[in-house]
């Protein structure tokens, strides 16, 4: 029978935990406010004078920009990361997120500017995407190395667990301005959220520095592990975990900027559905996610991580036809239903995912390869989503074939998940020296 860790140890795991939580938070709080601008806010505002779709496309193209971003920040961040310390790292990517957030709450519009307005978007954008890049690798080694050996899925689900809980927050406070400024709300209400970011700095920032650097990559330190050059090192060495890691989150990522972001679009504009009836119902979904994502963080450390993500693979592929036909019903009801199972299936797989990509590296690297593998999905499968599914329904006018593009991302997860490491490869390349998993 093992015996208790010390109080301090306990403190220090829920600092650490606490820290991951409350920064990515406001990391996807940030993230996720774009994306319901670029919905419903920025075609109107920065790329006027064009047609609806093509408003609507170059607004989802700058969202797509962010994503571009995300695997130079992965790689910028991982490096430090690796070389310094998880915790100064997180430092800097909350600044430079929650700053662009800030700014883009203060950019004039192309009636003010011109052309001007589009390129600051671009720019902030830019920093927003390097920002979350850098904070996902950090935030989540930071509570799965301070976790037990045998709880590392429900560890690392927590820093996930900040995806619906921004996902909330940003959409709530978007519902909120939209109902108290009503017609001002395209005027200067949509600004307000993103002026807010400030004082999300400075929670994280309060909260982070509290913390103590993780104690895996203090015993790398310890026992000169740490390498000099982390990213040219874990691309040389396990390039094709980096690629199996960004295939696998296909089924999740792509999947999801639909559910989230082009669900805006297309039942407003194509459904002529209230926005103030959508984002509800995205509420709703992500408040349910709140609880299923360390759900499913804590089941796959009983059944097995792989299995737990191969559910979620599978269910997502099955309901990408219903989702569609509830949504096209135009029923209340219906249409939440269909939000709500989307992100429960979702969470199936983003639950368990942290500590599944995370495990198949060793700890000197893990910050870099973890990272990098996590936001090439963003370029493959998260930024191309909501403009493949525009390009869809503006050439076919159904939904068929987005429900199709869906399938086939779910195959190829489900494929890329066969080819991830057995569990016993992982468990040898953590017992190498400097790569051991915590025995508190």
């Amino acid at each position: 029978m093992t015996s208790s860790p010390p109080a301090d140890n306990r403190q220090a795991r829920r600092r650490a935990v606490l820290a991951s939580t409350v920064g990515t938070t406001i990391e996807w709080y940030d993230f996720f406010l774009y994306g319901t601008a670029a919905a419903l806010v920025f075609p109107k505002l920065f790329f006027p004078g064009q047609s609806q779709f093509v408003g609507v496309l170059a607004a989802f193209g700058t969202l797509f920009v962010g994503f571009l971003a995300r695997p130079i920040g992965a790689a910028i961040f991982g490096h430090y990361g690796d070389r310094i310390g998880r915790k100064t790292t997180l430092i800097a990517t909350l600044l430079l997120m929650g700053i662009s957030t800030f700014v883009i709450g203060l950019v004039p519009s192309f009636e003010s500017i011109g052309v001007f307005a589009p390129i600051l978007l671009i720019l902030m954008r830019i920093g927003q995407g390097l920002g979350v890049g850098g904070e996902w690798g950090g935030s989540v080694l930071l509570a799965m190395e301070w976790g037990h050996g045998t709880r590392r899925g429900l560890f690392a689900s927590w820093p996930q667990f900040g995806v619906p809980m921004g996902l909330l927050l940003s959409t709530g406070i978007v519902g909120l301005m939209s109902a108290w400024t009503g017609p001002d709300f395209l005027i200067w209400g949509w600004r307000v959220p993103f002026l807010l970011s400030v004082v999300l700095i400075g929670i994280g920032l309060y909260v982070r520095l509290r913390v103590l650097e993780s104690p895996e990559f203090e015993r790398a330190k310890a026992t000169q592990a740490v390498v000099e050059r982390p990213v040219v090192q874990v691309i040389r060495e396990q390039w094709r975990e980096i690629l199996v890691a960004a295939v696998v989150r296909l089924s999740e990522q792509a999947p999801f900027y639909l559910f989230i972001t082009f669900v805006l679009d297309y039942a407003t504009r194509q459904l002529k559905v209230p926005r103030g009836d959508v984002l509800l119902y995205t509420m709703v979904a992500a408040a349910v996610g709140l609880v299923s994502i360390p759900v499913f963080g804590y089941l796959s450390d009983r059944i097995g991580r792989r299995r737990m993500y191969g559910i979620g693979i599978v269910a997502t592929g099955l309901f990408a036809f219903p989702y569609y036909g509830l949504l096209d019903t135009r029923s209340g009801g219906l249409m939440l239903l269909a939000i709500v199972l989307s992100l429960v299936f979702h969470d199936m797989q983003y639950g368990p995912q942290a500590a599944l990509i995370a495990e198949t590296f060793g700890t000197n690297l893990r910050y870099s390869g973890a990272g990098i593998g996590y936001q090439l999905a963003s370029v493959i499968a998260g930024g191309p989503a909501p403009l493949v599914a525009a390009y869809i329904l503006n050439r076919t006018g159904s939904s068929t074939g987005i429900s199709w593009y869906i399938v086939i991302c779910c195959v190829l997860s489900l494929l890329a998940l066969l080819l991830m490491p057995s569990r016993a490869k992982i468990e040898e390349r953590l017992a190498r020296p400097g790569e051991r998993a915590p025995t508190n």
